[in-house]
């Protein structure tokens, strides 16, 4: 089996321009492929975590990629999935960002010569002189067909600015421009990204009559309404200083029966032959599929140390052993409800006073029904059936 056949058994082609000669090129290693990454944060997060382990899988089969970070395109935010317009970065974040974005890949990527290779768009998009850009690239395209994209449509009825309008062409030159310096021949991206994929394929067709092709990923994360990836507390990023091992083991240790085997199959390197065996698992069984899922990627992205802290913690919280994860707190009054709030559990006051009188939170071993209940260190905090933390308690300085 080739690389395309198992990238089409593990559900991740949506759709692609030229099916028998993109199969070709990546089964051959013929390939030399960008992907694009805007820096709209500091860290990568779940969303980006399908795009990095395709990089790899393609990287594993002889193919080169190039990572594309968005320090120009950043200035103007892509519009695609949006109802708003994006806030608008100040160069210094977009270049922290991008930083932030490059050492995070090289945990995924192999760089280096005649390997991967990273390139930031601001090297050429920065300085673009605009009417050659119009003469050079606008003539390649038709308002008509760009109003037709998938991208501008759910934005056109609120307004979609021009200068949002603009980022198709910038896409369609990153892959011209990457076609012409570093011989690119492919780009890969998000099922929602067609529409400006399209753009580049043809607008390198039309410039230089070479071939160029696009192959769309179907997105788990957004097929799904964007539920996966989102916690009550914002995304689950892969910097541990904003999503530490152990959350984001649960938060893959937790996610819907039904889409346990689909993560499995895109998102682990766990060879197709033994996915197909645990597909024919009874239903007894699906908490270990869980536990696999949850360790293989929280291994993939911290490291197996912490794949396995993060596990033992998991089984100590449901009465299997081992240590649970310390929550430090720093507060003037060590009760419930700004201990909640400290550790980051709840989000305001009110919110955790709601919390414990709808019976959701639990001290040791029983239910909190007192709002000033006290907390030492050494208590285990219970929020739910997902959330346990031992508490060390610290005095505000």
């Amino acid at each position: 089996m080739g690389i395309f056949e198992e990238l089409k058994e593990r559900g991740l082609i949506a759709q692609v321009t030229d099916e028998e000669e993109i199969r070709s090129l990546i089964n051959g290693g013929g390939a030399k492929f960008y992907i694009g990454f805007d820096p709209t944060a500091d860290s990568l997060h779940v969303g980006h975590f399908m795009a990095l382990c395709l990089m790899k899988r393609l990287q594993m089969a002889g193919n080169k990629p190039v990572v594309l970070l968005g320090g120009g395109t950043g200035y103007i935010g892509d519009p695609t999935g949006r109802t708003d317009m994006r806030s608008m970065l100040t160069p210094e974040t977009i270049n922290r960002n991008c930083e932030c974005f490059r050492k995070q890949m090289e945990k995924f990527i192999e760089f280096g010569e005649d390997k991967a290779i990273i390139a930031n768009n601001a090297d050429w998009l920065l300085g673009l002189n605009y009417v050659e850009l119009l003469r050079e690239v606008g003539a390649c395209f038709t308002v008509n067909n760009m109003l037709r994209a998938e991208c501008y449509k759910q934005r056109m009825e609120k307004g979609l600015s021009f200068l949002e309008f603009n980022y198709m062409i910038m896409q369609a030159y990153d892959f011209w421009y990457l076609s012409r310096k570093y011989g690119c021949n492919m780009q890969f991206g998000g099922d929602d990204q067609w529409s400006n994929m399209l753009a580049g394929t043809e607008l390198i067709r039309k410039k230089s009559g070479k071939d160029a092709y696009a192959m769309t990923i179907t997105l788990l994360l957004n097929s799904e309404g964007k539920k996966m990836g989102k916690t009550a507390k914002g995304a689950v990023w892969l910097d541990e200083n904003k999503t530490p091992p152990y959350e984001f083991y649960q938060y893959w240790r937790n996610v819907d029966d039904k889409d346990v085997m689909k993560c499995v199959k895109m998102l682990t390197f766990i060879p197709l032959e033994t996915i197909r065996e645990m597909d024919g698992w009874s239903a007894e069984r699906i908490n270990e599929k869980k536990e696999i899922l949850a360790y293989e990627l929280t291994k993939l992205v911290h490291g197996e140390d912490a794949a396995n802290k993060a596990q033992a913690a998991a089984r100590a919280a449901f009465g299997g052993g081992g240590e649970l994860p310390e929550k430090e707190v720093k507060v003037e009054t060590a009760t419930i409800i700004p201990v909640l709030v400290a550790a980051g559990i709840c989000a305001s006051n009110g919110e955790a006073r709601r919390l414990i009188q709808q019976g959701g939170v639990s001290l040791n071993d029983g239910k909190v029904t007192d709002i000033n209940a006290p907390v030492k260190s050494g208590d285990v905090i219970h929020k739910g059936k997902k959330i346990h933390f031992k508490i060390v308690v610290s005095p505000l300085v």
